[in-house]
């Protein structure tokens, strides 16, 4: 009778934790709903850019990460961010679930949330359930467009020198296979200009171009660039747009549809906090039954979004641990979360950038730049750069030599302490100096 009792409660037990994201019985409600109930009564009436400097709220949402007390300043979370506590347990008690028993659990149970995940999902972009595909990455979301759509010998696609490599390898494989033309623009970032960057594009259309490809926010340096007046004007030639929005969901106060493009691609791995290896598609309604599969589907040209999660066994696991995420996410809101990164971002580059031998390489007006700065030190490549602010100041940040840039990358995210970004000024200062004496020596020499 007590093993029935057990399996009974066990199975209880999945069924509530298979939909349980959205309920009042959530990680999220638990761990932390009192919590953020008392935080909202205690900052009601602050504006989102008043409380990205009231360090009391920010304390609480730190709190919830482990990577803020770990020995290591990560400020690469424009790679990929962690996660809160809860996200993590709750692919953790995901998997010990699935394996169970993985055919029932995974395919009976844990499937089940993928429709409340994906209606979600939507609210969060402003957009229509069924436009929202879930997948792994940017990259997968993004290459389901790039080799999804019909294009032919002699048609254009307009990018850009500075989008991601994933994107720009996917585009010079079709121009290498199929004989389609992949151009590139070049800009030298900052700009602080949108008409500079629009006309661009424009320039660059003839009556073959079909697609342009543009990054929402630049990876390497964080440029915002102004995609809804990009898209805007693609469209009055009859040109599509295809936005990768890695960098972008889940910290910019925005919906995807207000940016008008054709298609949208996401990680959900980075400022939105999703476990590690999660990612979103969306794509206009009237688009879908045009563009082909990434991966074999019975159907290839239905116009249902599922078509473009036809992964065979995923992590289930991973995917349902989204629904946390996105809990702790509109517990402290988009604008919020977009005005405190943005914050942290100047707190540190403000004070660099008046320190000798040390540039920014990044706008700090708030059109063009939240989360991620370049910075360099005079005399320092940036491979010297990154490995001693690793080794020596225990920071991990990212080099970035490539193209025209040469420059660390730095991305806060909202559990980085503001005394982490003290210890990067001093080493960024310590560094310039020892770098500007032993200049002086070496003339003197």
């Amino acid at each position: 009778m007590g093993v029935l009792s057990n399996r009974r409660s066990f199975l209880k037990n999945a069924a509530l934790l298979a939909g349980g994201a959205f309920s009042a019985q959530s990680l999220f409600n638990q761990a932390h709903g009192a919590a953020f109930e008392d935080l909202s009564a205690r900052f009601q009436g602050f504006s989102a850019a008043d409380l990205a400097k009231q360090e009391d709220y920010w304390a609480t949402i730190q709190q919830a990460y482990t990577a803020s007390s770990a020995p290591l300043v990560n400020l690469n979370n424009g790679g990929v961010s962690p996660s809160p506590v809860l996200v993590q347990q709750a692919v953790e008690r995901y998997n010990q679930l699935a394996n169970q028993g993985p055919s029932y659990y995974m395919w009976r149970i844990l499937d089940q949330g993928r429709e409340p995940l994906r209606e979600r999902l939507a609210e969060l972009a402003g957009t229509d359930p069924e436009e929202i595909a879930i997948n792994r990455n940017a990259t997968e979301a993004l290459n389901t467009v790039i080799y999804g759509l019909d294009l032919f010998r002699g048609d254009e696609v307009i990018g850009c020198h500075l989008d991601y490599p994933n994107m720009m390898q996917a585009w010079r494989q079709r121009a290498e296979r199929e004989g389609i033309v992949y151009k590139q623009l070049n800009f030298e970032f900052p700009i602080e200009n949108d008409d500079l960057i629009v006309q661009a594009y424009k320039e660059a259309i003839t009556e073959k171009t079909k697609i342009i490809h543009v990054t929402h926010v630049i990876n390497w340096v964080g440029q915002i660039m102004p995609v809804q007046k990009i898209c805007r004007m693609a469209h009055e030639h009859g040109i599509e747009v295809i936005v990768d929005g890695a960098h972008s969901f889940g910290l910019l106060d925005f919906k995807i549809p207000e940016l008008e493009g054709d298609y949208f691609g996401t990680s959900l791995h980075k400022y939105l906090s999703a476990p590690i290896g999660s990612g979103m598609l969306w794509m206009k309604k009237e688009k879908i039954g045009k563009v082909w599969p990434l991966l074999c589907n019975g159907e290839p040209k239905s116009g249902n979004i599922r078509k473009f999660e036809t992964l065979g066994t995923r992590s289930f696991p991973i995917e349902q641990g989204i629904g946390e995420a996105l809990n702790f996410h509109n517990g402290i809101g988009t604008k919020r979360k977009e005005e405190r990164i943005r914050y942290l971002k100047n707190y540190w580059a403000e004070k660099a950038q008046n320190t000798p031998g040390v540039k920014i390489h990044t706008s700090l007006k708030a059109p063009y730049s939240c989360a991620i700065a370049g910075v360099s030190v005079e005399g320092m490549t940036p491979k010297d750069l990154e490995s001693t602010l690793l080794s020596r100041f225990q920071i991990h940040t990212t080099p970035i030599s490539y193209q025209n840039l040469n420059c660390v990358r730095v991305s806060p995210h909202v559990y980085t302490r503001l005394s982490d970004l003290d210890k990067l000024v001093r080493a960024l200062g310590t560094l310039a100096a020892e770098h500007t004496q032993q200049d002086l020596g070496e003339k003197g020499a």
